[in-house]
């Protein structure tokens, strides 16, 4: 075996802009089904062919849960089950099931439907791809925990670009002059082919030597050594609890158990984190309403203030930790900073919500756009800390099985979030 004391150059950041886009790739299922809100609405509250009366199909929150539900088992059996069946097998076979079924949804574009039929094949839609997109994210993040930190914090960026990405493809498709069915058509093919991106990119990532150094299980010893070395506050921390003793070296991995009592806070702070998030976003967040009687801003308001806005800011907040990251992984202040959010639900409750039961007190349009601007923002700042700080709680041979512990209760907390949104849907 190589003494080799350093690992290859990422030549041109290449390893890293790939990582970069298998983050995109990771969260594009759920965004294009979030933004597309207003076209899946309209079609259901159409009266269909023979005629029958609308009638409310809550996709919002029907489509927050059904995605949550698949993440959540299916995030669960990867963090279980990963070293049965290889990280090589289960990422190309998940995205080849997410261009499928995106497919499908693009094609359904231009097939006349009822609206109970429409409704049960597109919640069916949604199952199977985040169940497609769980294994993705599971696998890619415990991938992504045997490179150095750094990776962690572009892979969530990569996660927040997938927003901005949908949101830009439905704000061209509303202001195209295009009919609807082909502006929608349009929008579905999008994913397609980026998901097709992905898959390229994830293919040419082993045969970059940097990425091979890292991911490159046969050489556990190597990988160790590099990754250590890779932040020398994280190298101080380790020998400071004894980690790097020979004895820990030649030990297997770690029980999940052990992994999850290390780092069982993060666990809470990032399913806190994406809870509060879910549980007004975008089920409440899509019904405020401008201010303004313009029908033209009124046709991109929600695109703009809503998913523009928190997409942009999210990926702002998941970028910011290259900066500076506060509070610590060892501070007390970290886990009352998360816990603070809950505060944003009353705010975005009190906003100009349709048809809300409550007295609005933050009506314009500027004060809506600064609430949802900092809720993003500390969604993805905080997200991105939990996420980068896991790994470096552990041995780094328990790093892949630290994030997709991670991952599942990322996952927990969004499906914990969806379903506190029905409540909070009747309550405004």
């Amino acid at each position: 075996m190589s003494n080799e004391k350093s690992a290859p150059v990422d030549r041109g950041q290449a390893v890293a802009l790939i990582i970069f886009v298998l983050g995109l790739g990771t969260l594009l299922p759920w965004n294009f089904f979030i933004t597309a809100s207003k076209y899946f609405n309209e079609r259901l509250n159409s009266t269909g062919t023979s005629g029958t009366s609308p009638k409310d199909y809550s996709y919002d929150s029907w489509m927050a849960l059904l995605s949550q539900l698949p993440q959540l088992l299916f995030t669960l059996l990867n963090s279980f089950l990963y070293q049965r069946v290889r990280e090589r097998v289960r990422v190309p076979f998940s995205l080849v099931g997410i261009f499928l079924l995106f497919s499908l949804t693009a094609a359904l574009v231009k097939v006349p439907m009822e609206p109970d039929n429409f409704f049960s094949i597109t919640m069916a839609t949604i199952w199977f791809i985040n169940m497609c997109g769980a294994v993705l994210q599971g696998s890619l993040f415990g991938m992504v925990g045997l490179l150095p930190p750094r990776y962690s914090t572009l892979f969530m960026s990569g996660q927040g670009l997938a927003g901005i990405f949908a949101a830009l493809a439905m704000l061209f498709s509303i202001l195209g002059k295009s009919d609807q069915s082909s502006a929608a058509l349009g929008y579905f093919i999008t994913p397609c082919v980026a998901t097709l991106g992905t898959l390229v990119c994830y293919l040419l990532l082993p045969r970059l030597k940097f990425a091979d150094f890292y991911l490159n299980r046969h050489q556990p010893d190597k990988v160790e050594e590099v990754f250590l070395e890779s932040t020398e506050k994280n190298k101080k921390d380790l020998e400071a609890n004894g980690k790097l003793s020979k004895q820990e070296e030649n030990q297997e991995h770690s029980s999940v158990l052990a992994v999850f009592k290390k780092i069982w806070l993060m666990a809470l702070c990032v399913t806190c984190v994406f809870a509060v998030t879910l549980s007004v976003f975008p089920v409440i967040t899509v019904r405020v309403r401008t201010v303004y009687d313009n029908d033209g801003w009124d046709n991109v308001f929600t695109c703009v203030c809503c998913f523009i806005v928190f997409n942009v800011m999210d990926l702002a907040g998941r970028t910011t930790p290259y900066i500076v990251q506060w509070p610590s992984k060892e501070s007390r202040w970290f886990p009352a900073v998360v816990f603070s959010r809950l505060v944003f639900i009353p705010l975005v409750m009190l906003c100009n919500v349709q048809d809300s039961k409550l007295t609005a007190v933050f009506r314009h349009d500027c004060a809506f756009v600064v609430i949802m601007a900092l809720f993003a923002f500390s969604n993805g700042y905080l997200a991105s800390l939990c996420m980068a700080y896991a790994p470096q709680l552990v041995w780094c041979k328990d790093c892949e099985t630290a994030g997709s512990l991670m991952t599942f209760f990322l996952v927990l907390g969004l499906a914990v979030g969806a379903s506190f949104s029905f409540l909070l849907g009747k309550l405004v």
